[in-house]
């Protein structure tokens, strides 16, 4: 007995039939949909069941969108930290450089209006270095000999008398300081008009002068200015030296010490004008020789 399905049930519905009956199903709902808003509950309940699987799926999304986030911002935040303190350090630069040239420019305006107050001829110099003897007090300028730097010609600076030239090399030039304990300035008490001559401190790196030999009854007192007085060949007048800043009587004796606070730059001085011997503008005559007794005669009782 032949036990298959009969042909009907066998081969079923055409692929074209399937078709059409999707395709008119199809067309029904989408009609009733919108006519008749008949899938809006069950979309509205579809979509809330899986908001929860949505929040979750997107979970994994977000987390890696926010490292990336975290990591850009932290990155860029670090640039335009770097980025701010090269310009911070450009900027401090600029502001040091500026406070300097300042600085500079004001003591160059001071130099330039002592300057003017001397009728010597001058050269201006820049100090290079202090010399490396540590018992003298003593700096090279970059002017020498080429440059018509002669020496004994006297150095000063925005504020008043700085030293003396003592050795002339071809490029540069070697300046004792008014606070080297070998040198020594004739000066004028501009108060009293008495006549002296100061000295470098002997005791080293103090950085005061001294005004030698007057006695305790001298008419001189703390805060008196000391200015050149001229009479030296050298110093022209009236350049500020120093002031009198401390006077002590030495024990029971009639004298006094007197110590003195120079009116240069003795540890900081950088532009200078080197002015030409006071001697050498005016042409003075040289000193007369030393009278010498006659020799005695032969035979002459002595």
């Amino acid at each position: 007995m032949d036990r298959s399905p009969p042909p009907f049930f066998r081969q079923g519905l055409s692929a074209l039939s399937k078709l059409a009956l999707c395709t008119a199903l199809a067309l029904f709902l989408m009609v009733a949909d919108v006519r008749y808003k008949l899938t809006q509950p069950l979309r509205a309940t579809v979509i809330t069941l899986l908001a929860p699987l949505q929040w979750l799926a997107r979970q994994p999304v977000l987390a890696v969108e926010t490292g990336v986030g975290y990591f850009e911002t932290l990155i860029a935040a670090q640039n335009r930290a770097d980025a701010a303190q090269k310009q911070l350090a450009a900027q401090s630069l600029l502001a040091n450089q500026t406070a300097q040239l300042t600085l500079e420019n004001n003591r160059l305006r001071q130099l330039l209006a002592l300057r003017e107050h001397t009728r010597q001829p001058g050269t201006a110099a820049e100090v290079l270095y202090d010399t490396a003897d540590p018992y003298a007090r003593k700096v090279i300028v970059d002017r020498g000999m080429v440059h018509g730097i002669e020496q004994g010609s006297p150095v000063i600076d925005a504020s008043g008398v700085l030293g003396q030239v003592t050795r002339v090399y071809p490029l540069v030039s070697e300046v004792t300081l008014v606070i080297d304990r070998d040198l020594a300035i004739p000066v004028l008490n501009t108060r009293t008009g008495a006549r002296n001559v100061l000295y470098g401190e002997p005791a080293q790196h103090s950085g005061v002068l001294e005004l030698r030999f007057l006695t305790g009854d001298a008419d001189v007192k703390v805060g008196d200015m000391l200015t050149t007085s001229g009479v030296d060949g050298v110093y022209p007048a009236g350049l500020p030296v120093a002031q009198i800043a401390q006077m002590d009587r030495l024990g029971e004796g009639s004298f006094v010490r007197i110590l003195c606070t120079p009116a240069a730059r003795v540890d900081g001085a950088r532009h200078v004008v080197v002015l030409k011997p006071l001697a050498s503008e005016l042409q003075l005559p040289p000193r007369p020789p030393v009278d010498t007794p006659p020799p005695p005669r032969k035979g002459a009782r002595p």
